[in-house]
């Protein structure tokens, strides 16, 4: 870090300012030129408040020369992280169809969807057993009962299983759960973050309703900084102005996030649009986009789904699905 100081600044001024850097256990070096002094910081800078740095009166300017990311950022041009889920392969080229109702409502309902979307090319199962709603009279979820019958789907049908993890008081309901979600109401929610970071499964962070792609990195940062690298992240659209879909999706995610970070990318089309009519157009370009998994919600009966049925395919329109979803996969390969 670098900080540029003010003309006129005094030597006693100066030194106050670099016994309180110091105070940091950094290292300073001081450079004065004719008009003007430059502090550079040496050592762990992310402890020191930028704006609060900036701020002080004989302060002019603030940068950073080191990336705050340093575990999610890309290091190596080639490399690219592959996270392993069972027997599946997810990034640097492999590629995971992830599918499943939004909700779990019923034995019934979680095994016949599972065992559709498995038969049409799915290999993870998603469903939600703690659902985070906007209206608190809305249907929450199943619970613990739905982890169970989660468990029922994976034991009946071989698949992985991925759902969402509210609250850190839930995390031993979570103990047989193949991957974590993290939703997109909780990807700054920090204390969350850094106790999935002692785990060693993978983790399916959401990107934000209104979070930049930074701050996505910076959450994913959080989770790695506590030793679990196994970090999946997920682009489900954000909020802006348009009202027609349910979020926007924003699809330049995919490669911009592969040229930033090496973690495998996955693009949820049901929640960023919110509309059966959209999902399976910007499923494909999320596709071809270069995405290493697509998450479709999938439903027996969207008609009388408990959540969110506006956004369920069919079993019979998600089997159509992957069949264009795997010949851009043969094109583009």
């Amino acid at each position: 870090m670098i900080a540029v100081l003010k003309r006129g600044v005094t030597p006693e001024q100066i030194r106050q300012l670099v016994d309180w850097l110091k105070s940091m256990a950094l290292d300073v070096h001081v450079s004065e030129g004719r008009d003007l002094t430059v502090l550079g910081l040496i050592g762990d800078t992310s402890r020191i408040d930028k704006e609060l740095l900036e701020s002080m009166e004989i302060v002019g300017s603030v940068k950073r020369v080191s990336d705050p990311i340093r575990q999610a950022n890309r290091k190596e041009p080639a490399t690219n992280s592959i996270i392993e889920i069972g027997n599946i392969r997810l990034g640097g080229g492999y590629f995971a169809l992830i599918a499943g109702p939004c909700s779990v409502e019923s034995e019934d309902q979680i095994i016949e969807v599972a065992r559709a979307v498995q038969k049409s090319g799915a290999e993870i199962l998603r469903g939600g057993a703690f659902k985070p709603r906007t209206s608190p009279y809305a249907f929450q979820g199943l619970g613990a009962e739905g982890i169970r019958l989660l468990l029922k789907a994976k034991e009946a049908t071989g698949m992985p299983i991925i759902t969402e993890l509210m609250n850190i008081k839930d995390l031993p309901l979570f103990e047989e759960i193949d991957v974590i979600q993290i939703g997109a109401r909780n990807m700054q929610n920090f204390d969350l973050l850094k106790e999935v970071g002692r785990l060693r499964k993978p983790i399916l962070l959401k990107r934000g309703l209104a979070s930049t792609l930074q701050e996505l990195l910076m959450s994913a940062e959080y989770i790695m900084s506590e030793g679990n690298e196994q970090v999946i992240l997920c682009e489900r659209g954000i909020r802006t102005y348009e009202p027609y879909t349910r979020n926007t999706l924003d699809l330049s995610a995919v490669p911009a996030l592969h040229e930033l970070s090496h973690l495998p990318v996955v693009v949820d089309p049901s929640h960023a649009t919110g509309k059966i009519s959209l999902i399976p157009s910007m499923a494909v370009a999320a596709t071809a986009a270069g995405a290493d998994g697509v998450m479709v919600e999938v439903h027996n009966d969207p008609a009388h789904a408990l959540c969110d049925g506006a956004q369920s395919l069919t079993p019979a329109q998600f089997d159509e699905l992957s069949r264009k979803i795997f010949r851009i996969r043969e094109a583009i390969q």
